[in-house]
């Protein structure tokens, strides 16, 4: 972990965790209330941010603060498997319901022909 900020570095793990959602820069700018300029120049790491952007990236990226800020390494792994989790989650939302029990069934078989 690094004692220093890194706007470079947090714009990455932004970056990654939105596209792992599969969002765009757009989205993600009107899903916190933001312009999508704005949003795109965090992520290039060529502005800060509030700590109400903060907050708003935070809550709507599910990542905690600090992995944003400091890229915490010791929980990297751990936070790798939330973000696939919630990538997926997120994802499963957005289907509606008979979609969603056929991408479950789909997943399953997956997970089950890779543990073959």
């Amino acid at each position: 972990m690094s004692d220093t900020y890194n706007r470079l570095a947090a714009g990455e793990r932004l970056r990654l965790k939105r596209t792992l959602l599969g969002m765009t820069q757009e989205e993600m700018a009107e899903r916190i209330g933001r312009v999508p300029k704005y949003y795109a120049d965090i992520e290039r790491g060529s502005c800060g941010m509030s700590v109400e952007t903060l907050m708003a990236l935070s809550h709507s990226l599910n990542m905690s603060l600090d992995y944003i800020i400091f890229g915490n390494e010791s929980d990297n792994n751990v936070q790798k498997h939330q973000d696939e989790i919630s990538a997926i989650l997120d994802i499963l939302d957005t289907c509606p319901d008979k979609k969603r029990d056929y991408a479950l069934r789909l997943l399953k078989l997956f997970i089950a022909a890779c543990n073959n």
